[in-house]
């Protein structure tokens, strides 16, 4: 299959974009978000320390080396068209309802088979390792897709924190379940879109340590929104979107591959790994093509998301047709 290497993104290639939380929200926002982004692009880069609210700009250095070149989507098209099925199951529910998630306090424990566990408090991850935007398409299981400017930092500098046993081979994450911050989880909807909840996610570990996996706390040069996964989420650029686990409360390092959400509610169309591969095909659809939003015609679906060069090395070895 051919392979082709992500484009790279100069800083003038990028267009900043106007910020607001979803429909309802925009005229108010639109002066107020205009202002708010020139000022964290004024910021030119942000080290290891800055802490902000829950709303807000986010500071941060553009890494080039781990971007696109394409041109991003804008802000109103990745907060009001989302999967997040803790809200509900059509597209503008979770900006719709985003506002019953409250992301402070907020506390994430890492553990099982680690030398260092730790209960981290959100503002205390901010201040790990220093903020950087990349900007990352997003591809959906489903065949649409939009490019985003994401802010964080590797995901591997959490976890040399917590230093990884030999045994570890395999990373779990845990969404928050409270069904009064995401009302399809209560109890009457026990099995809503067909998950049980809380929602869970996992990697292998040396695809939670590769450099492209971002521990995700802003994009767009602010804060996340509740309906993108605030405050803390992970990014995998090379997967379908749904491997990257928002509202993240609980990472595990463990010996087994974790059970995974959609894989344990649809095994024959989610598979684990989740890689975008546009020669196998979802049982109910093609994957050649995408449908990117804000465009006419569809494209071609590029392996690995257009980060072949950089991941294809994982997966030596592996029969990427059965092992999907």
């Amino acid at each position: 299959m051919p392979i082709r290497r992500a484009p790279r993104l100069t800083e003038a290639e990028v267009t900043d974009e106007a910020v607001y939380l979803n429909r309802r929200a925009f005229l108010a926002a639109a002066a107020a978000g205009a202002a708010t982004l020139a000022l964290a692009g004024s910021q030119g880069s942000a080290g290891a320390g800055a802490v902000p609210s829950t709303r807000g700009p986010l500071p941060a250095l553009r890494n080039p080396r781990w971007s696109t070149t394409e041109p991003t989507n804008r802000l109103d098209e990745a907060t009001t068209y989302n999967n997040f099925y803790e809200f509900g199951v059509d597209k503008d529910d979770p900006a719709r309802l985003g506002h019953l998630l409250h992301p402070r306090p907020w506390t994430v424990q890492v553990g099982g088979l680690v030398r260092k566990p730790a209960r981290f408090d959100v503002d205390d991850l901010l201040k790990l390792a220093p903020l950087e935007e990349r900007i990352y398409p997003l591809r959906c299981v489903e065949a649409w897709s939009m490019v985003i400017p994401w802010i964080g930092y590797p995901l591997s500098a959490l976890l040399k924190r917590v230093e990884p046993l030999g045994s570890a081979t395999f990373v779990a994450f845990t969404t928050l379940l409270d069904p009064e911050q995401f009302p399809a989880q209560k109890p009457q909807l026990l099995g809503f879109a067909g998950l049980d909840w809380p929602y869970a996610e996992g990697l292998r570990l040396d695809e939670a340590l590769h450099p492209l996996t971002l521990l995700t706390f802003g994009m767009y040069g602010q804060v996340l929104p509740n309906q993108n996964g605030a405050p803390i989420r992970v990014v995998i650029p090379w997967k379908y979107g749904f491997k990257s686990a928002k509202s993240i409360v609980r990472i595990t390092l463990m010996r087994e591959q974790p059970k995974t959400a959609w894989n344990a509610a649809a095994p024959q169309e989610y598979g684990f790994y989740a890689n975008v591969n546009p020669t196998v095909d979802h049982p109910r659809w093609s994957q050649a093509t995408e449908r990117r939003l804000g465009e006419f015609r569809r494209r071609k679906t590029a392996p690995f998301n257009g980060f072949a060069d950089e991941v294809a090395a994982l997966y030596t070895g592996m029969d990427l047709r059965r092992d999907y």
